[in-house]
């Protein structure tokens, strides 16, 4: 999240290599790390009673991009608003089915997920978690600069449908050249392993590699690669939600407050991350929650990420349904949703009252 979760075969050997994992917002588990998942702040959680008991979270699938769900758990944020959470790991399919159930009340995950709501899985976008977190690479000395240059060329991707292919397709839309594999303007070639997609573009056999972070942001720091797109600066999407927070529907109508209290736990972990980009970055190492060593790059990311602040919650106001909207518009128009965007909105967003269950 973002299958949100990198995507990427041969992880203990890049950990390796690279000290890092290859993680994206949401998706596949990675092995579990030695983290106990007992909160560091547990003076915190001793003294709260749980008013909502136990609860479990996807959360132990690497991803640097999921700080907030680590800093809320680990500052004992969802312990203050009264959860005993459990984080876990789980599959994207695991996630569906907990959260038609209500076994699992949230998730956070990019908009791979839309065409699920659209497919009736009961999940509603309640919140934005962060900003972009997907690169476009391409050799340093290569001619291709931007967009413009694609047109008949080879784009690696992780899947055929997956978000990196969802976003360079809108990306190419947007500016003239066809993604559709129909007419031939441009080829997408899939790849499981990270390793094997910055190979391919090595060799030539691709020219352009489309990658996660911070995968994309570590092959750029060698300094062999150039970056010609960064999701979170393209004017297409820069300034919008690409990951949000779902919830169970299930959970929203049975106990909205469950959720807002949720939501407000999240909230405070998302402005913590802001103000303390440094120290959440070294509690993700210390506790082991994405096995990433390189500090620098991880705060250089987590800043990259724009996790809104009090602040932004409070004045600035992303409008998370305007972004999904606005998603919702851009992969109808590339064929990925069937559904009117507006019919789609009504469908998979839900605003929360933050103030219930107070």
């Amino acid at each position: 999240m973002k299958k949100r979760s990198g995507k990427i075969a041969g992880l203990t050997a890049l950990a390796i290599t690279l000290g890092i994992l290859l993680t994206a917002c949401a998706g596949k588990p990675v092995e579990e790390s030695n983290n106990s998942a007992t909160p560091a702040n547990t003076s915190t959680a001793a003294r709260v009673e749980f008013k909502y008991g136990k609860i479990d979270i996807p959360g132990k699938d690497g991803a640097l991009c999921g700080v907030p769900i680590y800093i809320a758990y680990d500052k004992g944020f969802f312990a203050e608003e009264g959860f005993d959470v459990t984080l876990i790991s789980a599959s994207a399919e695991t996630r569906k089915i907990g959260l038609n159930n209500g076994t699992i009340p949230i998730v956070n995950g990019d908009f791979q997920f839309f065409p699920s709501i659209e497919n009736d899985v009961k999940v509603k976008v309640v919140d934005g978690l962060h900003n972009g977190c997907i690169k476009f690479l391409v050799k340093k000395d290569s001619p291709i600069s931007g967009v413009k240059d694609l047109k008949g060329l080879k784009i690696g991707i992780d899947e055929v449908g997956g978000t990196p292919h969802q976003v360079a397709s809108v990306w190419l839309e947007k500016n003239g050249i066809s993604a559709k594999p129909e007419d031939g303007e441009v080829t997408f070639l899939p790849f499981d392993d990270g390793n094997l997609e910055v190979e391919a573009l090595k060799k030539g056999d691709i020219d352009v590699a489309a990658l996660w972070d911070p995968f994309g942001s570590v092959q750029e720091k060698t300094g062999n690669y150039k970056v010609i797109f960064d999701l979170s600066t393209d004017p297409t999407f820069a300034g919008k939600y690409c990951c949000f927070l779902y919830a169970s529907e299930k959970v929203l109508s049975e106990e909205p407050g469950k959720i807002a209290a949720l939501l407000r736990a999240y909230n405070k972990a998302q402005n913590w991350i802001a103000e303390n980009p440094e120290e959440a970055v070294q509690i993700v190492i210390d506790r082991k929650y994405s096995a990433i060593e390189d500090k620098e790059l991880a705060v250089e990311l987590v800043k990259h990420y724009q996790y809104p602040s009090k602040h932004d919650h409070e004045v600035n106001k992303q409008d998370v349904g305007k972004d999904v909207l606005y998603f919702a518009t851009e992969l109808y128009n590339i064929g990925y949703l069937k559904t009117n965007p507006d019919e789609f909105v009504k469908k998979a967003y839900q605003k929360v009252d933050l103030t219930l269950g107070k």
